[in-house]
């Protein structure tokens, strides 16, 4: 039996998405020498990577000429938001909570960042009101 697409992005789906956001819309070849590997993928493989993007309403294209033009279908925070619920979702029973004690507990959160992430916290919470 056939796996099912996932709409979660592999690295290197991640790697393509990040030049779109940056560059806008590309050819296959513009994403190919941007890809920071060296020497770059071969043509037909990131041609590939941006036709299962599309395929998983990641981009979008538009024929240009004689060739494929990609487009970013998400904004990177769109991309971030959606991966970041999932995550949360899967690994911490959608409690947003748990996810920083992660942090914490794992030292990724120093105490200096979560001071200036509480500074950030209310200063939204006072552009609320």
């Amino acid at each position: 039996m056939a796996r099912k697409a996932s709409k979660h992005l592999t690295p290197i789906e991640l790697e393509i998405m990040k030049i779109l956001w940056s560059n806008g819309p590309s050819s296959v070849e513009t994403v190919r020498l941007q890809m920071p590997t060296n020497p770059p993928p071969a043509y037909t493989s990131v041609q590939t990577m941006l036709n299962l993007l599309e395929k998983k309403g990641k981009t979008k294209r538009k024929l240009k000429d004689r060739a494929y033009v990609y487009t970013a279908a998400e904004t990177k925070l769109e991309a971030v938001q959606q991966t970041m619920k999932d995550i949360i979702d899967r690994m911490f029973g959608g409690s947003a909570e748990e996810l920083v004690m992660g942090l914490l507990e794992t030292r990724q959160l120093t105490p200096s960042k979560l001071a200036k992430l509480q500074k950030h916290v209310m200063e939204a919470a006072n552009d609320a009101n």
